[in-house]
């Protein structure tokens, strides 16, 4: 998914329950979900921007030397700058982008 594309606030944001909870019934599996979801997606960012600074990495033995890449300050820059991983999260969940499922009970 292209996470720069996704409409979610920048900033805190008061979301109404009733809807945060309407797809579950439960705001407490809701907020798992979102949870899950979150984590999915801060770890789908971390690795796309690694693999985007490694491009730019100089590997040195010495430390005395310290190189500052533009393009790897820019480019961590724009990350800085995409909404958190919670609210595409939440944005996701309530416009009905998340599948999820609930185990059945063996009875």
């Amino acid at each position: 998914m292209d996470y720069k594309k996704v409409e979610a606030p920048l900033s805190t944001v008061t979301y109404d329950k009733n809807k945060v909870e309407e797809p579950t019934n439960n705001i407490y599996e809701a907020i798992a979900v979102i949870a899950q979801r979150a984590t999915q997606v801060g770890t789908d960012l971390k690795k796309e921007l690694v693999e985007k600074l490694d491009e730019f990495a100089t590997y040195n033995d010495s430390l005395e030397e310290v190189f500052e890449n533009k393009e790897q300050i820019e480019v961590s820059k724009f990350y800085e700058k995409l909404p958190k991983p919670h609210a595409i999260a939440v944005e996701e969940w309530l416009q009905g982008k998340i599948y999820y499922r609930k185990p059945q009970s063996e009875q």
